[in-house]
């Protein structure tokens, strides 16, 4: 145990996801060894974060303006919607450079364990940008957890009978894995989402 400034800056750290006790000791230090030039971007980084970064009225995906960059790009199509639950999902979907389509962002999954209910995302925004008839088909990427199981589960009832398209993210064996190393439930899924091979 450390006394004053340092051990508050070593629980802040601690609070942070991901961070553990030793982590957050380490990275005090290092604050501490760094030159106040360096102390003083990180402080403005975290300061400008929160002042200027919302999110978008649309999608609910991070942004500097009332909407983000992906909404107003008018090459991308809208008759397609993948829902994520988080903005750092859009991010890993977008390195893929395979989807053209639009987001909508959640702000989380179904928990009943940590409190989170369907009123506690994003689903009703969600219903008000399909009542248009623009939107053909709807991508559930939620995470294959639990959560995201019991999410995607929910808003696929949701949407049974809106005449629109509802699809789920393949899931399976990650490339250059082995089988035997594969659960129960990764490796059947991957049976469940195989695909005919063309000689």
């Amino acid at each position: 145990m450390y006394e004053g400034a340092v051990q508050d800056l070593i629980d802040e750290l601690g609070r942070l996801p991901g961070v553990g006790p030793k982590s957050a000791q380490r990275i005090a230090f290092h604050v501490l060894a760094s030159d106040a030039e360096e102390v003083e971007r990180l402080s403005r980084a975290l300061t400008d974060v929160k002042a200027k970064v919302r999110f978008c009225e649309i999608c609910g995906n991070v942004s500097e303006q009332p909407q983000c960059r992906i909404c107003t790009d008018t090459r991308r199509t809208s008759d397609i919607l993948c829902v994520v639950e988080e903005p750092k999902d859009v991010v890993s979907i977008e390195r893929t450079r395979e989807f053209r389509g639009r987001y909508h962002v959640l702000g989380g999954a179904i928990n009943p364990i940590d409190g989170v209910g369907p009123d506690d995302l994003r689903i009703r925004e969600l219903m008000t940008r399909l009542a248009d008839g623009q939107v053909e088909e709807v991508i559930l990427a939620t995470d294959p957890n639990i959560e995201g199981e019991a999410t995607a589960t929910y808003l696929a009832r949701m949407l049974r009978g809106m005449g629109i398209a509802v699809s789920r993210l393949a899931s399976g064996l990650p490339v250059g894995g082995d089988l035997e190393y594969a659960d129960e439930v990764t490796l059947g899924r991957a049976f469940e989402g195989r695909r005919r091979v063309e000689a």
